[in-house]
């Protein structure tokens, strides 16, 4: 499974945009803003804390990608899927993306500040445990639980941005922490998949190399089978309803769709429609979630 460019072009604002996926943004910020969403419920959000959400996700997703593009540079180089991003083909230097992640990381701390005091002293900790990410390969066999925690910090940060505490009941943003990280662990599970080899003969640890392709692909699927019934807790406990519902439905139907793609021994089906799929799944949750807040 090969990576193409997200944008075409070699312009240096092209060569930024591809370096961290930018427009994949749009697949992952619905977490964040459903936790808005939720949030809404008990405090008035007004457009000025949906923006700064939406510049802090963006901003802290940098810092994640950038960072995980420097710290996988040499293992990038030598993966025939990864060795065409931009660092191993040398269209950006490492200080250039150093210098987009330190950047990034500025203007995170600078909209968590804009937020609440809450969010500015939370602020460090998200980014170093989202760079975490990164290094996690080289030492645990469950990065894909450490990256779904990463994600599942958007729908709190969300609710906290808007809230300025945690939630109350204290379960209900636990809830969307555990389905996130099984939603977005087991996804990554599956991504792991085709780099089982390469991560195998280069010491990088997953699920994948520790498990063996069959119960790797069967772990997968236990954690999304977590996943449905915590976003049903959640949307139960934050006050949505039938819309929502819906939504969770559609999505436990793809996930049911996905699941019959892979097959142990047979991987001709996991190509890039299969992901894009997946990553449709948190703009379906999120819209029906609106459609429920505002219909």
């Amino acid at each position: 499974m090969s990576e193409g460019q997200t944008l075409a072009g070699e312009s240096l604002l092209v060569r930024y945009v591809n370096f961290v996926k930018l427009p994949h943004t749009l697949f992952a910020l619905p977490f964040a803003l459903l936790g808005v969403l939720a949030a809404s419920w008990r405090t008035p959000v007004g457009w000025r804390i949906v923006g700064i959400v939406v510049v802090a996700f963006t901003a802290a997703r940098w810092v994640a990608m950038g960072f995980n593009r420097i710290a996988d540079r040499g293992f990038d180089a030598m993966n025939p899927r990864t060795k065409e991003r931009e660092l191993p083909r040398g269209v950006l230097s490492v200080a250039q993306a150093w210098g987009s992640v330190l950047l990034a990381a500025m203007l995170f701390i600078w909209a968590s500040y804009a937020l609440n005091p809450l969010c500015l002293v939370l602020s460090p900790l998200a980014l170093l445990w989202v760079m975490g990410y990164s290094l996690s390969k080289r030492f645990t066999w469950w990065p894909h639980l450490w990256l779904g925690m990463s994600l599942a910090i958007a729908p709190v940060g969300g609710w906290i941005a808007v809230t300025g505490a945690w939630s109350d009941p204290a379960w209900l943003l636990v809830a969307v922490t555990v389905a996130v990280t099984t939603w977005v662990a087991g996804f990554d599970i599956f991504y792991a998949l085709p780099d089982a080899h390469f991560d195998r003969t280069t010491g990088l640890r997953s699920a994948v190399v520790r498990l063996g392709e069959p119960r790797a692909i069967l772990l997968g699927k236990l954690l999304h089978g977590v996943t449905i019934p915590a976003l049903l807790l959640f949307g139960w406990g934050a006050g949505f309803g039938v819309w929502y519902l819906a939504g969770v439905g559609v999505a436990a139907v793809i996930l049911a769709y996905e699941h019959q793609l892979v097959k142990p021994g047979d991987l001709s089906r996991l190509d890039a429609a299969f992901f894009r799929m997946n990553a449709v799944m948190s703009v379906t949750v999120f819209s029906f979630a609106l459609l429920d807040r505002i219909l």
